[in-house]
């Protein structure tokens, strides 16, 4: 854990359910005071209240990570921050190029890269002040592997690798560490829902004969081992995927 003199500060964005929400509850487990990013005030409450009734430090603050101007409003609230964790982020349709609508596209860009982009050029002064700061950039096993039906999802998280890759390199001699965390294939409630656009049997057959995928408690234990090493190791990038996955084309199911 950063040493600070008092209980560092993480922000966490897409904190309102799945990877976001499961690692808000890590870190706050972990003596983090946690500050709660997403769209979705009542989500965000509910989880703010789950972590304070466990003996955590939360607050929220309803964020659109697309907007430069809801970005700079909760730039002005935070005047400590010791790791910034960029989950927020998703993926939309998955029609091959051919078929593919620029609009998804662009939403993924704006989401996963611009979003990422503009939480850490907001928060890099607070992360800077201190004697030692984190900013973790979620990513994907997309980030570095192709394939059908997800040409704007995977040209999306390239970019947000080369964002992380680019920062720990100019940041470099600094007390700033950048760690890239990137998942295969983990099972929450809403990240195939959505780029099934609400299709629930087109979701659930993602995972089906799964054995074990990850979930999002896997990724938060992750991010928090990574954020809480000591302040001169960096892990630059951690690729996590369930043991059924070997590759993004190559998963094991049962029957």
């Amino acid at each position: 854990m950063p040493d600070t003199g008092t209980r560092p500060t993480a922000v966490i964005t897409g904190a309102s359910s799945g990877i976001g929400a499961a690692t808000a509850r890590r870190l706050a487990d972990e003596g983090f005071a946690v500050v709660l990013i997403a769209r979705r005030e009542d989500r965000l409450a509910r989880v703010t209240e789950e972590i304070g009734d466990a003996g955590g430090t939360a607050r929220a603050h309803a964020v659109d990570v697309t907007d430069a101007e809801s970005v700079a409003a909760l730039a002005a609230t935070v005047e400590q921050c010791d790791v910034l964790v960029n989950v927020a982020g998703g993926a939309f349709g998955v029609e091959e190029v051919s078929e593919a609508n620029p609009a998804d596209w662009l939403r993924m860009y704006e989401v996963n890269v611009l979003g990422t982009l503009r939480l850490t050029q907001a928060l890099l002064p607070r992360l800077l002040r201190g004697r030692a700061g984190t900013v973790v950039v979620l990513t994907s096993t997309a980030s570095f592997t192709c394939y059908e039906g997800g040409g704007g999802y995977s040209a999306a998280k390239h970019g947000a690798h080369a964002l992380a890759q680019t920062l720990r390199l100019e940041v470099c001699g600094t007390p700033l560490r950048v760690v890239e965390i990137a998942p295969g294939m983990v099972q929450t409630e809403e990240f195939s829902l959505n780029r099934y656009r609400g299709d629930a049997t087109r979701a659930a057959d993602v995972y089906a004969g799964v054995p074990d995928p990850l979930v999002a408690e896997d990724i938060a234990d992750t991010v928090a081992w990574a954020v809480t090493r000591p302040p001169h190791v960096n892990v630059d990038l951690l690729v996590v995927r369930p043991r059924a996955q070997a590759a993004q084309h190559k998963v094991h199911r049962l029957g």
